[in-house]
């Protein structure tokens, strides 16, 4: 299995962990998931209404993922204009995104990162240098004026 399908098999299994479904592979249970999440949505919209908030997403793979969840469960994510690029808007009722939206955006969010981290790696250790080490740390700076 590669690299990618495994993380799809765990973006399937994190997103199964949060909309309650039953098996990963069958569609009709997967679709079945998606409704519930989305009915519960719809009650806490009449339980909970809907408040602006504000996301700020430090690259672009989080808001590019932060953007589809938003949008797969009917939401429809915007910014302001003269707002930054990282800055994410959304009316939703606050308990779905403290119980649905933001811990499942977490959990798929990490795996995505140690997947493009894995990946980064393993392009620049085959094709730039061997030691993609981080720097070395060194006890004090040297004295102003002197190089070395």
């Amino acid at each position: 299995m590669s690299d990618e399908s495994q993380l799809r098999e765990k973006l399937r299994k994190i997103e199964a962990l949060f909309a309650g479904a039953g098996t990963t592979g069958e569609r009709l249970a997967a679709e079945a998931a998606l409704d519930r999440v989305r009915a519960r949505l719809a009650t806490l919209e009449r339980d909970d209404p809907a408040v602006e908030m504000q996301f700020s997403m430090p690259d672009q793979w989080s808001r590019r993922l932060f953007l589809a969840l938003s949008r797969r469960y009917g939401l429809r994510p915007f910014r302001y204009r003269r707002q930054r690029l990282t800055t994410v808007m959304v009316r939703v009722p606050r308990g779905f995104v403290d119980q649905v939206l933001w811990p499942e955006f977490q959990e798929l969010n990490k795996a995505l990162a140690q997947y493009l981290n894995e990946v980064t790696l393993r392009v620049i250790r085959e094709e730039v240098h061997g030691d993609a080490s981080e720097a070395a740390e060194v006890p004090q700076a040297l004295p102003s004026g002197v190089t070395s």
